[in-house]
């Protein structure tokens, strides 16, 4: 029988401290995703929410190149690696940390930047991106990274995005997947078609979708990735 997962509260601290445990290292080390870069150098910063930012690579990079973030996870664990990982980069003033679950927590603004990194909470994952896509603010950008669907996996690589690893595979947030040699649980992926026919035409200017395949050091299968960035338009 497939083995279910909640991606609950309950679900996300015990990975982190499995994760903080076997590789005690990959929280304090681990850099940001390689897309994010590639996808946002180009924009003006502004402020940014990372959406299960994880111990908070993602949100470090951004604040780093100037962005104002509020970076939401469920996991008080991830989130105190996080404050000390910005503390010690000196970006701690440009980051606001918040502990909440992402089916129920809603900010008070749109922000210039919405991004997630295979993050995967307690809602089905299209629809995870349907909410967070709604706190983009007109002329912002939507930024999402995910797990392709293994049932697209053997695809061929469409686009030209990186293809090299940066650490260990991310998973609700940064720094975690889950375990080396094995796909992403099926209800934690999605396919390209499906995040692009989310994003309504009249509302979305869609700039980037592609898929890539990437080998990662240290996994014995390769991680099969879907990139969206959207511009919502004014």
């Amino acid at each position: 029988m497939t083995e279910q997962h909640e991606f609950d509260k309950d679900y996300w601290e015990r990975h982190w401290r499995q994760a903080h445990h076997d590789r005690p290292g990959a929280m304090s080390t681990s850099p940001a995703h390689p897309y994010l870069a590639r996808e946002i150098g180009a924009l003006v910063p502004g402020s940014a929410l990372d959406a299960g930012c994880g111990a908070g690579a993602e949100a470090i990079s951004l604040a780093a190149h100037g962005w104002q973030v509020t970076a939401v996870d469920i996991a008080p664990l991830a989130l105190a690696r996080a404050a000390e990982r910005a503390t010690e980069s000196g970006v701690s003033e440009r980051v606001r940390w918040v502990e909440a679950d992402l089916t129920a927590w809603a900010p008070e603004a749109r922000f210039d930047l919405v991004t997630t990194h295979y993050a995967h909470p307690a809602m089905p994952q299209l629809a995870f991106y349907d909410r967070i896509a709604g706190w983009v603010a007109p002329g912002g950008t939507l930024l999402i990274v995910g797990h392709l669907h293994t049932s697209q996996a053997a695809a061929p690589e469409h686009g030209h995005g990186p293809e090299h690893g940066h650490g260990p595979e991310h998973g609700h947030g940064s720094e975690h997947g889950h375990g080396s040699g094995h796909h992403p649980p099926d209800e934690a992926s999605v396919t390209l078609a499906d995040i692009t026919a989310g994003l309504d035409g009249s509302t979305w200017e869609i700039v980037t979708a592609e898929e890539h395949r990437r080998t990662v050091p240290g996994r014995e299968a390769p991680l099969y990735d879907v990139v969206v960035r959207a511009t919502r338009r004014r």
